[in-house]
């Protein structure tokens, strides 16, 4: 029995010690990647240590960073896509069935004031610095992957410098241009019920009636929140961008940068619409911005209530100048 007992302890032992010699398995790829992905979840941000003042040189790594990163690469090309050539594709086709928007019973040859000249100065000061902004914007997002290989790195380069300080320099007397139209125009843009009858009936554009409207139709105040929340949204976004850090952390100017990116689009595909409108589009219609004078048939077929409102005033409809000093 003796010996029947020493020979079990020995293969006992002979059989523990290989097992106790061997490392313990390393956990498969699969299941690390999974731990680290519950870190960064859990994560805003990992810090390492810095003797520097500024503490934000200290983050290694930054999850929220991913997603921005994607939103840049990715989302932003579908955004961009949609909003500027969507918008000219319908527009395109637009044009091709409906044509022109004609004044359906001619111009009358006489003109009523629609805008006087400090509204038209708000209209072109917002109007002008926001072309400017979009452009030099869809510079930014874009510019690398449609212009560079087009003109080269040199001219590129130089352009983009140009566009860079009108962009940071030309966003003040935009965010001017916004308040003085919110200003200007709000009294004029409250939502009421003929804005509902003037949806219903397509606004004119589709079908030949047009329905009555005072001096905003229920398109033109959808052009004015459209231009004042987003507008809003562009300038409080783009001053946390041209003050780095001031305000806001890292996570915080990525969010921002997402916002500004992403609501600068929506606006240049809605101004786009506004544009084709209010030039080719419908006859007459760029003379309310341009000279200030709208013909008193263009006035009666778009904004019938206005007029009537002007006519019970005393603000009577006169004949052109030239019309005047021909008599």
């Amino acid at each position: 029995m003796g010996t029947i007992r020493v020979l079990l302890a020995a293969l006992l032992i002979g059989v523990a010690l290989p097992a106790a010699a061997q490392p313990p398995a390393p956990a498969g790829p699969r299941a690390m990647s999974v731990q680290e992905q519950q870190l960064l979840g859990q994560l805003r941000e990992i810090d390492g240590r810095v003797s520097i003042p500024n503490r934000n040189a200290g983050v290694l790594i930054q999850p929220a960073g991913r997603d921005w990163r994607v939103f840049q690469e990715q989302t932003m090309t579908w955004i961009g896509g949609i909003a500027v050539l969507g918008m000219l594709g319908v527009l395109v086709l637009f044009y091709l069935v409906r044509g022109k928007v004609r004044i359906s019973a001619g111009a009358s040859g006489r003109t009523i004031q629609r805008f006087n000249g400090f509204e038209r100065f708000v209209h072109w000061l917002t109007a002008s610095t926001f072309v400017v902004l979009a452009i030099s914007g869809l510079n930014i997002s874009f510019g690398r992957m449609l212009l560079l290989p087009l003109v080269g790195h040199e001219a590129f380069a130089s352009l983009s410098v140009v566009l860079k300080y009108a962009h940071n320099f030309l966003a003040f007397p935009f965010i001017v241009g916004l308040v003085l139209t919110l200003l200007t125009w709000i009294a004029d843009n409250i939502p009421s019920r003929a804005d509902a009858r003037w949806f219903a009936a397509g606004g004119g554009l589709v079908g030949s009636t047009h329905p009555p409207a005072k001096r905003f139709n229920a398109g033109q105040k959808l052009l004015f929140w459209s231009v004042v929340l987003g507008g809003a949204a562009l300038s409080a976004s783009g001053v946390l961008l041209l003050f780095p850090l001031q305000f806001t952390d890292i996570a915080g100017m990525q969010l921002a940068n997402m916002v500004h990116g992403a609501v600068g689009l929506a606006m240049i595909g809605i101004i786009i619409a506004h544009i084709y409108i209010g030039s080719v589009g419908m006859e007459g219609a760029f003379d309310a911005m341009g000279s200030g004078q709208v013909d008193l048939n263009w006035a009666r077929e778009h904004h019938s209530l206005w007029v009537e409102e002007q006519v019970a005033k005393g603000r009577a409809a006169v004949p052109p100048r030239g019309a005047r000093a021909a008599e």
